[in-house]
């Protein structure tokens, strides 16, 4: 199966603007990318129907991320945060219906970095807060034909969904319209004994995937099997774009935010240029049943 290939503008810069929207969206293209990730990091960074407008010219297909920062809690936090991370979410998928994006994708539980011990007890209470403020928003986002696609993070950035098991076993009740499973090649090589039996256990709950290097650089250039990796998404179904999500070092908050200390490639755009150049080769190399060596 031959998948669209995108790339999310954060391997270049944070936070997105109308200027660096366009500019971004005509580099993705060039490259070859036929869809891209727009971060919401604040309401009203960039616009929507501008974006909207910039994507029917480049002929981008749009994907909605969700940047959990401070105070942005669905869970063991103040109910007037709640209610405030609710509506940024909210706020997001306005935008994606704007877009036109089907998809919004992202962390949706608690800000990324916040971790805590829970005892059994405490795991539970947090599994049941969670249900009960994501509830609304999925109703909300079948009713918009949007599907919000939540996402395992490491054991680094959050305490409360490290693997697809957790995610299956807290979402559960409310998988289906509106709620899917977002993976994220980067956690998936963290935090699963097999990340391919993962992908096969998410299975047709997987609404939107992410890729980059194990060390969070170029795809290809590192010890992924690639090759099974897209196997395992073949035998699920999973026909989605591929995205590849890095970040730039260049941004003071986004380097600290995601740990990037050293440069990941010689240039970001280095870093998406391999990554379609790879991507691309091996889908192709898959439809004419080449072996890849």
């Amino acid at each position: 199966m031959k998948r669209t290939l995108g790339v999310n503008t954060w391997v270049w810069t944070s936070p997105l603007n109308d200027q660096s929207l366009r500019e971004l969206a005509q580099k993705a293209a060039g490259i070859g990318f036929g869809a891209i990730e727009l971060p919401v990091e604040s309401p009203g960074d960039w616009d929507a129907a501008r974006a909207a407008d910039v994507m029917a010219e480049y002929s981008l297909t749009p994907y909605v991320i969700g940047a959990m920062g401070p105070r942005r809690n669905l869970v063991a936090a103040p109910a007037a945060q709640v209610r405030a991370t609710q509506d940024y979410l909210r706020e997001c998928m306005r935008v994606a219906t704007v877009l036109g994006a089907s998809y919004v994708a992202g962390p949706f539980y608690a800000e990324t970095g916040r971790t805590w011990r829970m005892s059994e007890s405490d795991r539970g209470a947090v599994v049941r807060d969670l249900r009960e403020s994501l509830k609304p928003l999925v109703d909300e986002a079948a009713e918009a034909g949007i599907t919000l696609g939540i996402e395992p993070l490491n054991r680094y950035e959050t305490s409360i969904i490290n693997t697809v098991e957790q995610a299956l076993d807290v979402l559960g009740p409310l998988l289906g319209p509106g709620l899917g499973i977002a993976l994220d090649t980067y956690h998936l090589n963290i935090e699963e004994k097999r990340p391919n039996d993962a992908i096969r256990a998410a299975g047709g709950h997987i609404a939107h995937v992410q890729v980059c290097g194990n060390d969070r650089g170029a795809v290809g250039d590192d010890h992924t099997d690639w090759n099974n990796f897209l196997d395992a998404l073949d035998e699920v179904g999973y026909g989605g774009a591929l995205n590849l999500e890095s970040f730039t070092g260049e941004n003071d908050t986004i380097a600290t935010a995601a740990s990037i200390w050293r440069p990941l490639a010689d240039s970001q755009d280095v870093l998406a240029q391999r990554s379609f150049d790879y991507l691309s080769r091996l889908q192709e190399e898959r439809e004419m049943k080449v072996p890849v060596v």
